[in-house]
């Protein structure tokens, strides 16, 4: 959720609209492999989620794909997450393998060991404090995933986990199996009403948030480049082999595990930089369990700080704007050259094909590369501006602003929320005023990235 900002009313939204105007790439679908044959490993990291861990595992356990393999990498749990994994899944038939740390050292080397140790076809990450809602989520991800060799990533729509969602998996099976053995087990412990305050507005603020730029923004990019930038990182499918090749045995000589703070943004980044595609599917969910109100602000800095990072590092690709002329010069060649393949029958279709290779990013820039330059533009032009009008004291101004972003977010935001769209109207406007406030971290972040950056000249930046 990195690239869009908490003020709506920009350049992006208009692309999105464009994008859902326009009629998407009609190529038919030629992929190589079969999507039923692929083997899918479900690599679940873990820190302190006993809460989440039988909820997580309850949810893997009806999915209508099973598994290859279940491997829990615990990044140094001083709870009982890794105990209460290994019940649920002896109780529950399913096979786990825990691979355990002594101390916590972040993502990044759980994607890596897995992809490089293990021999899928399929990286389907879930965190362990996320909740796989639709039956068939993992079925349809890659389903998608193998609808073209480009494709390198695919995700459903993810929400926040609410209260209500985790009182309805009480009621499955495999979960009443496990508190049977645990009945101590805190799934859906009582909390006190403020802390049932601070987690209800996260919740709406995210639920909005998420719900505009999933529902709205998303599929108008999908439209248009037939691509997002990144995927969702709490339940994600990746191409094993890509994510080998591409990510890691390219950057980790560079980097090593430093990468930045949010992994599934720098590998999203990545995937585009290189000519992949990185989908998301519409019609499947998946719900996450999100900090309360008091980790909001550290949350933002997460996700911007990791944009801003990921601007540095794929610097051609954000470029692709300046260069676009010259990529449509290339493109008018490309066509020409596969007239000529169709008269000897060798053309593979695939939509939105185009080169890999980060070379070819460098030198004519990648279509998805509009995004990401619009994106870096509203993260630093949107606060910026907020703050000149009130150094200024252009209240008018300011208030105007406030009023038309509003009512042009909420009207875009009811129109999407197909069956829910008077429980969104008042969501938006209910977190309008946390919005805007939020915005203004962002100069935060936007100073320490700078100051790192040309100052301290301090690049590493992992969590």
């Amino acid at each position: 959720m990195a690239t869009i900002p908490n003020f709506l009313l920009g350049p992006n939204m208009l692309l999105s609209i464009l994008g859902l105007a326009r009629s998407p790439d009609m190529a038919f679908p030629n992929p190589a492999q079969d999507w039923r044959e692929a083997t899918v490993d479900v690599v679940i990291p873990t820190f302190n989620e006993a809460r989440n861990i039988p909820l997580c595992l309850a949810a893997l356990a009806r999915q209508t794909r099973k598994p290859t393999r279940i491997i829990l990498v615990d990044d140094g749990s001083r709870d009982r997450t890794v105990d209460f994994a290994q019940t649920f899944c002896a109780l529950n038939g399913m096979d786990l393998i825990v691979i355990r740390r002594a101390q916590p050292i972040g993502k990044t080397p759980t994607l890596k060991r897995q992809a490089r140790e293990f021999d899928c076809d399929v990286e389907f990450i879930l965190d362990g404090n996320t909740v796989l809602e639709s039956e068939n989520y993992i079925d349809r991800v890659v389903e998608e995933l193998y609808k073209g060799a480009g494709i390198a990533s695919a995700c459903g729509t993810v929400l926040p986990l609410r209260g209500r969602d985790r009182r309805a998996m009480l009621s499955t099976d495999a979960l009443q199996t496990f508190l049977n053995v645990h009945p101590e087990a805190r799934i859906d412990p009582k909390a006190s009403w403020l802390h049932f305050l601070r987690h209800g507005i996260a919740d709406v603020y995210r639920d909005v948030l998420y719900c505009f730029q999933q529902k709205f923004v998303n599929p108008g990019q999908m439209s248009f480049f037939g691509s997002i930038l990144n995927p969702v990182g709490c339940a994600v499918a990746y191409r094993r082999d890509v994510l080998k090749t591409i990510v890691f045995d390219r950057y980790e000589p560079i980097l090593g595990d430093d990468l930045i703070h949010s992994a599934d943004i720098f590998i999203g980044f990545a995937m585009s930089d290189n000519g992949y595609r990185n989908i998301q599917v519409t019609d499947v969910y998946a719900r996450s369990q999100e900090p309360d109100l008091g980790h909001v602000p550290g949350q933002i800095y997460w996700w911007s700080s990791s944009f801003l990072q990921s601007c540095y590092y794929f610097d051609d690709l954000m470029r692709s704007p300046f260069k676009a002329f010259k990529r449509y010069r290339c493109k008018k060649r490309e066509r020409a050259g596969r007239t000529a393949a169709a008269a000897d029958n060798r053309v593979h279709t695939e939509p939105y094909r185009q080169p890999f290779g980060a070379d070819y990013t460098a030198q004519y820039g990648r279509p998805i590369g509009w995004v990401l330059f619009i994106s870096a533009f509203e993260k630093v032009a949107f606060p910026t501006t907020l703050l000149i009008m009130i150094l200024l004291k252009l209240w008018e101004p300011l208030a105007i602003t406030l009023v038309v972003e509003s009512a042009v977010s909420t009207s875009l935001l009811v129109m999407v929320a197909r069956g829910h769209r008077l429980e969104y109207f008042f969501k938006s406007l209910l977190v309008a005023p946390l919005r805007y406030a939020v915005l203004l971290l962002d100069l935060a972040t936007i100073g320490h990235f700078a100051t790192n950056l040309w100052i301290l000249k301090n690049r590493r930046w992992r969590k």
